[in-house]
């Protein structure tokens, strides 16, 4: 009898080519980008534009403005406490505010604000 060997691949590296922006991600193994788009972070009255990116294991957001170090995040869905809608302006139904178990929110601004808010709701 002869056996036959399989390899096991990890990929812990993918690249986004989003609106041709290339950025990399460090994906954990066996962890699957589900549904990204562009994004703004409201933070202090400001918005930061980015990329909003879900997988089967976290979220993340990436800024496209070249401060990473101050605004990119990676959040883990047993942090999240609840995920609300709300308006960016006066007829602008696309916000999304994830409330964390610490107390902190974070604002995005984004298209398709429905889908990614039920895809978060079924992670945590």
């Amino acid at each position: 009898m002869m056996a036959i060997g399989i390899k096991s691949v990890n990929i812990t590296k993918i690249s986004l080519n989003l609106n041709y922006l290339n950025m990399q991600i460090d994906l954990k193994p066996n962890e699957v980008v589900i549904k990204a788009g562009n994004s703004g972070r409201l933070q202090n009255g400001t918005n930061i534009e980015g990329k909003f990116i879900v997988t089967n294991q976290r979220i993340y957001f990436k800024c496209l403005n070249g401060h990473a170090e101050n605004y990119d995040l990676e959040i883990a869905p047993s942090k999240i406490k609840e995920v609300h809608f709300f308006n960016t302006g006066f007829l602008s139904p696309n916000g999304l505010n994830l409330i964390l178990k610490g107390g902190e929110e974070l604002k995005f601004r984004m298209k398709q604000r429905n889908s990614f808010g039920e895809l978060i709701n079924k992670m945590y």
